[in-house]
């Protein structure tokens, strides 16, 4: 039977596949993310447009399940949708019309949240994200339509309509085919990571880890002066405290960092140095937009004189603030955290330390922020938690 759509309904088909393809290619992204330690997206031009720190973020996945994923049902469900309302008797057209305004609502609050969350939370901007956020919009006001059915009346008629599509054969096989192939990727993606987070010092062979292995040893390894103690493993974060992607992976890595202090007490050393996209005292960034980012770091190494739990408050309001932080907020939130009064009076002198890590960060050289370097291995950006936490343990069963 021949498909008539109405002008309207191409357009949202059009836009459908358009979304679909942006949604599938940003699922393809964060699956290699999670089987890849080196890939690097087409969409990672710097800090600010980024996909991979996006995808990597606690905003790229709700309980191991890849956001963009949802996309990917979304659109097909948009496509199934306007298809069946084409083939649909006539007495069906409102009601189908009504779930389509219902479903394109529900994609609308979804795709506003991660557009907050990308633009204003984590200052990033991803290009295919943002081909699905145009799309679900353009979806959404195409979706409203004279005849739908009241929204009060959709309980009672959907119990109906899906009586009608499941006594036809191709409509129970599609609504099938459609519901396993969402159920599977559900699981499938939180399984995959299951796998990945393996343990790799005691229990996991040298099979099942050959290929990370293979590509860690082939990285090249750098020296930075930082000097070595006991540790076997030494991990440096050239940072800001005013760049999200570094609060991003504060987050992520902290429980790694926890699990290996409480496994191998004194081996796994983490080493902050300051690179503040500064301009005020970074003459490496003279673009540099985070005009709070000096301020921050002089605070947490004042908090530091006071003591290393004050310090370590003070970080982590600083990323937690980061959409308030001023200098003013800075000085608020350092008296009251370590009681620092004389903040104006030690900026001077210890912005100087400051200084002298961004020299240090020159010789790397250090291009954006974070930058990791693990036993000498230069990490842009980081990597996922689950191959941050291998490498470290690599690092410790070498």
């Amino acid at each position: 039977m021949k498909i008539l759509l109405s002008k309207t309904d191409k357009w949202i088909v059009a836009l459908a596949l358009i979304g679909f393809a942006s949604a599938l290619g940003s699922s393809y992204v964060h699956f290699q993310l999670l089987v890849d330690p080196g890939y690097s997206s087409f969409c990672d031009i710097n800090s600010s447009i980024s996909c991979t720190h996006l995808y990597q973020s606690r905003f790229g996945s709700v309980y191991g399940i890849p956001v963009a994923l949802g996309g990917v049902f979304w659109f097909t469900g948009v496509l199934l949708l306007v298809m069946v309302g084409a083939k649909a008797p006539q007495e069906s057209h409102a009601n189908i019309a009504s779930y389509l305004i219902i479903w394109s609502t529900l994609g609308l609050a979804a795709a506003m949240y991660m557009a907050y969350a990308s633009f204003i939370v984590l200052q990033v901007f991803c290009f295919l994200c943002g081909v699905v956020y145009v799309t679900v919009i353009g979806i959404f006001f195409l979706s409203e339509r004279e005849e739908a059915t009241p929204i009060s009346d959709i309980p009672r008629v959907l119990l109906q309509d899906l009586y009608r599509l499941i006594r036809r054969p191709i409509g129970f096989g599609i609504t099938f085919i459609f519901l396993v192939g969402t159920l599977s990727s559900v699981v499938w993606f939180p399984y995959l990571q299951f796998l990945q987070t393996k343990p790799i010092v005691s229990t996991a062979s040298v099979e099942e880890n050959f290929d990370f292995d293979q590509w860690w040893i082939q990285q090249p390894r750098i020296e930075v002066p930082v000097s070595v103690e006991n540790e076997s493993v030494l991990v440096i974060k050239f940072n800001d405290y005013q760049c999200p992607a570094c609060g991003e992976t504060f987050r992520l890595y902290e429980s790694i960092f926890e699990k290996y202090e409480s496994s191998h007490p004194g081996e796994v050393r983490l080493v902050v140095m300051d690179y503040p996209l500064d301009p005020k005292c970074n003459n490496q960034a003279p673009n540099g937009l985070h005009d709070s980012a000096c301020e921050a770091a002089v605070s947490v190494r004042i908090a530091r004189h006071v003591g290393e739990s004050e310090a370590e408050e003070m970080a982590r309001w600083l990323y937690d603030n980061q959409e308030v932080m001023s200098p003013t907020t800075i000085k608020a939130a350092i008296l009251e955290i370590a009681g620092v009064k004389n903040f104006d009076v030690l900026y001077p002198e210890v912005v100087e330390e400051v200084k002298n890590d961004v020299a240090v960060a020159a010789t790397v050289p250090v291009k954006a922020t974070p930058t990791f370097i693990l036993n000498g291995v230069l990490l842009r950006g980081g990597l996922t938690p689950t191959f941050f936490d291998r490498a470290i343990a690599y690092e410790l069963g070498r």
